[in-house]
């Protein structure tokens, strides 16, 4: 069994690896055949966009971009281990960083209490807009996609509503931007200057934080193979003591504390302030880099930084004459191709591994049959 073993482990190593070989090259076979469909180059588009990309302030621009994403890849990821399809996450983490940015700009504090004051806050309202969801699945039977897709809705309608002046919200100097109070300077988290290429947001170190929390809880805690157990089988988590319930709510609620965090780069280290103009739509961002990562921290951290390179240099390419649709299009076939990439290798390792232990269970039945026929 051991010589099976270490072939299985052998094989197992091989098909990691094969996985997203297989993708890498599926996407960039369809991606050229999409290039190529509207008149233009291909391998002119590639070495324009490793040369852009490769360029020290494109290199500053995807990390402080895929801090962003990996925190929103994480807060998905954390729901999915638990076979939960949280789409609110997008919702959860623009609620929070108007709250949160409300909050920094009335604190007269000094920064080292408001900056944690402000990040806890995001992380409290993540949380509590998130739990919604996952009271009414625990209790009521909702489906969590149902309940996070009304309550992305009601968290623009809330923020629209108070983002005005006389309300949450004052018109800035020049009478076009309606935001919240802009925060202290105090209140901003440290950058790393690079030079020309620009400041690496500071909030990278939280974010790598995160990860690593992420990691060890899941991985090395209770609570992490609970999680893990609920979402590959409910009955089987019920019947080892497991509350299902308690750890679809608890889930539901470390999502959305995760998700709080995801505005907080853009909060803490550029905008200082919240505004009509706050990205929207990460959070459906990080549903795509967590099927990317495969749900495991440095897979997603691999997908966000991936992300953030296609973003700054298929833009790019619409200033040399290619179609901006290009970015959509090659981030849809690189997720397809990851997923279905994936998936066809799994399939293929199971069954090659169930004709390996098929065959030597065989050949260890026919053993003693061939020792009786000697005898």
């Amino acid at each position: 069994m051991n010589k099976l073993t270490a072939r299985i482990d052998k094989e197992r190593l091989l098909l990691g690896l094969a996985a997203p070989l297989l993708a890498l090259v599926a996407a960039i076979v369809v991606t050229t055949l999409v290039i190529l469909a509207t008149g233009k180059n291909p391998g002119a588009a590639f070495s324009d966009m490793l040369t852009y990309g490769s360029a020290s302030d494109s290199q500053v621009y995807i990390l402080n971009k895929a801090t962003t994403y990996y925190l929103a890849g994480v807060a998905v990821a954390i729901g999915f281990r638990m076979n939960l399809f949280n789409i609110g996450v997008d919702g959860q983490y623009r609620l929070a960083a108007f709250i949160a940015a409300v909050l920094g700009g009335a604190l007269t504090v000094p920064g080292w209490i408001a900056i944690p004051l402000i990040i806890l806050c995001a992380m409290a309202t993540g949380a509590l807009w998130a739990a919604i969801a996952g009271i009414l699945k625990v209790t009521r039977g909702v489906s969590e996609v149902i309940s996070t897709i009304m309550l992305n809705s009601i968290a623009t309608a809330v923020i629209a509503y108070l983002l005005q002046p006389g309300k949450l919200a004052e018109l800035q100097s020049g009478g076009t931007v309606v935001s919240t109070t802009p925060l202290p300077k105090d209140s901003y988290f440290f950058s790393i200057d690079t030079g020309p290429a620009g400041e690496l947001w500071g909030f990278i170190v939280v974010a790598a934080l995160v990860g690593v929390a992420y990691w060890f809880v899941l991985g090395r805690t209770r609570f992490g193979f609970d999680l893990r157990t609920v979402g590959q089988s409910e009955s089987a988590a019920a019947a080892s003591g497991v509350s299902v319930k308690k750890m679809v709510a608890t889930s539901m609620v470390i999502s959305g504390a995760v998700a709080g965090l995801i505005g907080m780069p853009t909060l803490l280290n550029d905008s200082h302030q919240f505004s009509n103009d706050f990205p929207a739509g990460i959070g459906f961002t990080g549903i795509a880099i967590a099927l990317l990562g495969r749900n495991h921290p440095v897979g997603i951290a691999l997908g966000a930084l991936l992300w953030g390179f296609l973003e700054r240099t298929t833009n790019h390419l619409e200033f040399e004459g290619y179609d901006k649709e290009i970015l959509g299009v090659i981030q849809g076939v690189i997720v397809l191709c990851v997923v279905i990439a994936y998936e066809v290798v799994r399939r293929y390792g199971l069954k090659r591994q169930q004709q390996r232990v098929g065959a030597e269970l065989a050949a260890q039945a026919a053993a003693p049959t061939e020792k009786q026929e000697v005898a």
